[in-house]
């Protein structure tokens, strides 16, 4: 033991192993040699009934003076009952972003999620985390790295706000999975931006302009611009006629339509039961089946359902006019149009599929619609009989006079 300088250190030759050599002034501060003459400074101390060691720095890159107060600080943070070996063992053992998130898509989205959510997810962790912070350790993503995500993408607040969720929930399973301690989400306090909620729905010209094409689309010859299958067309009638959702439409199979409903066994909301009117049973009436498909709504591939439902209505929308709604406004339009006939509120949420009773108040300003011009109407009428009274005959006043 003797204090390490410069010149001690300096006179230090290998040997057939390593070696250390430790400081007499501060205790578990040393600097191993290698056979191959490299010289390291450590720090040692005991831990949880064990012999721990840290690596300080090489020498030469560090002084020996630069590396005393560097193991004075790890030493100090021993006393205080942390374990820098355990921590630097944990860091180094730690998984890459990539590892994680091919986890949580194997061991949570493929088993947890209904297909639609899955591909969503599955887009936001291949095209947007991955590339970011994939090569990144899991501990050392900070809210900082969060946060930096959620602004690139602020001119679109609703995908900005969808990727801080997956990235919440994949943060959320690392603590279940004991990979990073709990609390330690890095999207904590990350704020979300404000989202302006799209509320398109068709007037009845729009839906003339669409019905229009619709037909239109399978009086064309097969492979003639403008066609579109009967399959296509249908799918389209049946969600401005039932007020589904894209994914119980498109993927609709035969057993699941009855006389007078559609009987879900799944859908993002779980099982349902959807009421059938006879327009869209006279839709499913006239559709053909094809043999060894389950599926109403039959796609191009043999035995499958129309995957795409998206290439064709932009065609669609293009011919109608309507280069701004999207394939859920027809969801909107059934919901807008149920409400201004005078469909409660709660009984148009069941219909719907709604959990919630908020998700569907945004149509609740429509139910006002005609009470508020039914109230203008009385009122005009009442303001119009007291414009119509005759005026007043002036007053005679009594001359007073005066002598």
């Amino acid at each position: 033991m003797a204090r390490l300088t410069k010149r001690a250190i300096d006179a230090l030759t290998p040997r057939a192993s390593d070696y250390f050599v430790w400081d007499d002034e501060l205790r578990g501060f040393g600097v191993r040699v290698s056979p191959k003459d490299a010289k390291t400074f450590m720090v040692q101390y005991r831990a949880a009934g064990r012999t721990r060691r840290v690596k300080v720095g090489r020498y030469g890159a560090l002084t020996v003076e630069e590396a005393r107060l560097r193991a004075r600080e790890l030493l100090g943070d021993v006393a205080k009952g942390e374990n820098p070996a355990e921590e630097i063992s944990i860091h180094r053992n730690a998984a890459s972003m990539k590892e994680i998130c091919d986890r949580f898509l194997r061991d949570h989205v493929e088993v947890r999620l209904k297909p639609t959510t899955e591909r969503n997810y599955r887009t936001v962790i291949n095209d947007v985390i991955k590339p970011a912070l994939g090569t990144r350790k899991i501990i050392d993503v900070s809210r900082a790295d969060v946060s930096a995500i959620h602004h690139k993408y602020r001119d679109r607040p609703y995908q900005a706000n969808r990727i801080l969720s997956v990235l919440s929930k994949l943060f959320n399973l690392m603590e279940v999975w004991g990979l990073r301690p709990d609390g330690s989400n890095p999207c904590r306090h990350v704020q979300k931006y404000s989202e302006r909620k799209r509320e398109r729905f068709l007037s009845a010209e729009e839906l003339g302009r669409l019905g229009s094409v619709l037909a239109d689309s399978q009086s064309l010859p097969e492979g003639q611009e403008g066609h579109e299958t009967v399959y296509v067309a249908a799918a389209f009638k049946l969600l401005i006629l039932t007020g589904c959702r894209l994914s119980e439409i498109q993927f609709l199979k035969w057993e699941y339509v009855t006389d007078t409903h559609l009987v879900l066994p799944d859908s993002k909301t779980g099982a349902r039961k959807i009421p059938l009117p006879s327009a869209a049973r006279e839709i499913l009436r006239t559709l053909p089946r094809v043999k060894d498909n389950p599926y109403v709504i039959v796609g191009t591939i043999e035995g499958q359902a129309m995957h795409d439902l998206e290439k064709p209505w932009r065609r669609i929308r293009e011919r109608a006019e309507l280069g701004d709604v999207r394939i859920h406004d027809l969801r909107h339009t059934y919901a807008s149009n149920a409400v201004l006939s005078g469909l409660s509120i709660p009984m148009l949420g069941k219909i719907l599929g709604h959990t919630q009773i908020q998700t569907t108040m945004r149509y609740a300003h429509l139910a006002d619609d005609p009470v508020r011009e039914a109230a203008d109407h009385v009122s005009a009428g009442l303001n119009k009989a007291l414009q119509a009274q005759p005026p007043r005959a002036p007053t005679r006043m009594a001359l007073r006079i005066v002598k």
